[in-house]
């Protein structure tokens, strides 16, 4: 035994807590793999790759991850309006992650009936 206690310890302090509170959301992992996957990625281009998703849950996801610095807004001043986004740095260390995912998820699948 390691003398720790589970009724001291609390989950919101560890980097797991933290890391999840980053991709947590219901479309924040699709977006971040679609940037993955596609690189540079326009709006439109992004809703229908998704597909169920809303303009506004796709423009505030996207907003929040450009808050955690995780994807990068560009935005080119023409007519009609261009947006670019792609994944910073920081985003890109998140890779490993979800391609450790995918690659369970396609070894651990359930056949469909």
């Amino acid at each position: 035994m390691n003398g720790r206690c589970i009724s001291q310890e609390h989950l919101g302090d560890t980097g797991f807590s933290y890391t999840l509170s980053l991709i947590n959301g219901k479309y924040k992992m699709t977006i971040l793999y679609t940037l993955m996957e596609f690189g540079v990625v326009r709006f439109n281009e992004m809703k229908k790759y998704i597909g169920r998703i809303s303009y506004k849950t796709l423009s505030a996801t996207l907003k929040e991850l450009e808050a955690d610095q995780l994807v990068h807004r560009e935005e080119y001043p023409q007519i009609p309006p261009k947006v670019e986004y792609w994944l910073t740095e920081r985003g890109k260390s998140l890779m490993p992650l979800l391609d450790g995912m995918c690659e369970w998820g396609e070894k651990n699948r359930l056949p469909t009936v």
